[in-house]
């Protein structure tokens, strides 16, 4: 494993979905998010998260947070990966006597274990994670951290009638006199080009371990690629394609890489400097937008500030 990251980064994540819904909320029929006084769209940051996930778990990398997983269980075998005993009481290292406790950790068994979590994990030591539910190993602040994507411009959520030629039971079957349809609904936007924000911590990439090598696997999630020189390969919406999810796509990520670790000007300002306009004239701005080409997106790099390297990736 190479170095961890030594830099602080901000970037600007551009995608957009077309005949999909990106991100549907659970508490209003699975519609897509939207901001309720705004009409934009919403994508949280926990749906960008799980797509990273699944994209660095298709790489060969583990992940702690995954489909099916018993949580408790994992955190049991960083410890029993250290030969710990958790069912044997540990000796307090102050008195040299035995402690009550089983089965949660203590001291430095929770530092052993945590760094082992993160060894092993690249979720926990990208995004950080809770794992005191159980057998405890601590807590982790991830380095990495993004915020919900917010469309440029309201969306429209439409609802469309579906029909299954088929039923489940005999008894739908009979009701239906043989005719055996399924009738269903499906929501989609028809397009929004979402902005997220994200940042990476140099502080915190040393406690994880964090490294080079994560942060390039970072970017190639993201958007297919970790270098300007490279060739785009696939990232986290080829491998997350569904009937639900429509036309989902990486159309920009605009990176900020500071000279240091603790940074050398403010995100928000830094993310002030990339603009999103509609392109065309006034009569064609009040159409629909329905693909990226009708948005232009602006940066200046003379308004770049000293110790600070802008890198487009896309």
């Amino acid at each position: 494993m190479s170095n961890p990251v030594k830099n602080r980064y901000d970037f600007v994540l551009i995608f957009d979905v077309k005949d999909g819904n990106p991100n549907g909320d659970p508490d209003a029929g699975n519609l897509p998010r939207v901001d309720a006084e705004t009409g934009c769209g919403l994508v949280t940051d926990v749906c960008l998260k799980r797509k990273v996930r699944n994209y660095v778990l298709l790489k060969g990398q583990d992940i702690f947070v995954k489909e099916k997983a018993v949580l408790n269980r994992l955190i049991d075998s960083s410890y029993q990966a250290l030969s710990i005993d958790l069912e044997k009481p540990p000796v307090d290292e102050k008195d040299g006597k035995k402690r009550n406790e089983k089965g949660v950790g203590q001291g430095k068994e929770v530092e052993r274990a945590r760094d082992q979590m993160c060894q092993t994990f690249y979720d926990i030591r990208t995004f950080g994670a809770v794992m005191s539910t159980g057998a405890n190993a601590g807590q982790v602040r991830g380095p990495v951290q993004m915020t919900f994507g917010r469309s440029v411009d309201p969306i429209v959520s439409l609802e469309h009638a579906i029909t299954r030629m088929a039923v489940a039971t005999e008894e739908e079957a009979e009701k239906q006199s043989g005719d055996n349809r399924t009738m269903g609904r499906k929501n989609t936007v028809p397009y929004g080009l979402y902005v997220a924000h994200g940042f990476v911590s140099a502080h915190l990439a040393n406690q994880t371990k964090f490294s080079e090598d994560d942060l390039k696997l970072l970017w190639h999630a993201l958007c297919g690629r970790s270098g300007v020189d490279e060739p785009v390969h696939d990232s986290m919406f080829e491998h997350d394609r569904s009937a639900a999810r429509g036309l989902m796509a990486t159309q920009k990520l605009i990176v900020f890489r500071h000279d240091s670790a603790l940074g050398n000007h403010p995100a928000h300002k830094l993310f002030e400097l990339v603009k999103i306009e509609r392109r065309g004239t006034d009569e064609e701005k009040k159409k629909p937008a329905r693909t990226f080409s009708d948005y232009e997106v602006k940066i200046e790099p003379a308004q770049i500030p000293q110790g600070v390297k802008l890198i487009e990736l896309l």
